[in-house]
Order: C-alpha cells, then structure tokens, then sequence
C-alpha cells in the first residue's frame, strides 16, 4: 500500500468515525484564529500533534505556518506574506517564533544540500538560480536561539509588519515538551 493509499484509507475511516463530531462543531471553528496568534515554527516531525497541545493551542485558535528551520531568508519571501495575510486579513495581534532543540537545519550546509541535488539529477542550471538564497539559508544558521533572535528582528524590523504586534521568539524542546522564552514581544513594544 503506497503511502498516498495509506493516508487515504486513514481519511476515510476518520470521516466515517467522527462525521458527527465534525458536523457538530464545524460552525464553531473558524479560519479566524480566536487567540488572534499566529505561530511561526520548524517543520520538525517531533513537533507534530505535540508543539501545540503544549502550548494549550487547540484547533480554531492560531495559524501556524511551518518551514525548514524556521527562517526568514528575505523582506517579503512567503513567511511574511502569510504573517500579513494573518495580521491585516485574519485578525492576528501576536506573532510567537517557535525555534527548538537539535534542529536539522543547524547541521546542514549549502554545499551539502547541492551535492544531494545533484545526485538525484538536479541541473547545475537550476543550482544556480537558488545556489544564494541556499547560501544565505543554510549556511547562516548555526544555533536554533541565534536563529530565533534573528528571525524576531527581522519580523520587528520589516516595515510591512505593524509596530503594536509583539513578536515573542521561543525555545521549544521536542523531548519534553518546555518552553523557554528567548525574546519577550512586549518589551519591544514598551
């Protein structure tokens, strides 16, 4: 059974199983997140149906937008263009930078990344559109609270991102669960 299969196969049991529940309380959710937060996160396995419930973040109540490493490469790359669309379309007033222990993307390279691209036949034309940005990405991110810092202060400083939103940035630790705060949003805002 291919994974796609496995997943739909899932799918429809959950539908059949929790039908009612779901008709239930589908009008009770909404695309506006009612604790006006939005989390910007890694997309880490570990932290999957465990960031949020440690965080009492439950369904309805945060956008949550997840990328490699939780990083920002650029002024208006696609993580700030969905933390705009949250502030001035879906009502959020908080941004919380979610970084956490043992990240892969600290112990990734640029230069590894492409030679892994090539392997599995990536034109070095192609390389050498993103070969940069990859540069910039990968090879600048050393330690998860040096990434968080740097990625509050670019959210704080993007002149797209209104000044009243406190930006907090967090350690997270995929082993058990605790948070530590490494930038405290409202202090900046003071």
């Amino acid at each position: 059974m291919t994974i796609l299969d496995q997943v739909l196969d899932a799918n429809h049991k959950f539908v059949n199983h929790y039908a009612e529940y779901v008709n239930q309380n589908d009008e009770s959710v909404s695309k506006l997140p009612n604790r006006h937060l939005a989390i910007f996160t890694c997309m880490d396995t570990r932290l999957v149906d465990f960031l949020e419930p440690a965080m009492g973040i439950k369904r309805g109540e945060a956008k949550v937008i997840k990328n490699a490493g939780n990083t920002i490469t650029g002024p208006f790359e696609a993580t700030i263009r969905s933390l705009l669309v949250a502030i001035f379309e879906l009502g959020v007033k908080e941004i919380m930078v979610i970084g956490h222990l043992d990240c892969g993307i600290a112990h990734t390279t640029s230069e590894e990344l492409i030679k892994k691209m090539r392997q599995r036949g990536i034109s070095a034309d192609a390389i050498k559109m993103v070969e940069s940005e990859l540069t910039v990405w990968l090879d600048q991110f050393h330690h998860p609270i040096d990434n968080i810092r740097q990625v509050v202060d670019k959210i704080r400083n993007n002149p797209l991102i209104p000044s009243d939103v406190p930006i907090h940035g967090l350690l997270f630790n995929p082993r058990t669960g605790a948070i530590e705060t490494i930038v405290n949003g409202y202090h900046a805002i003071d």
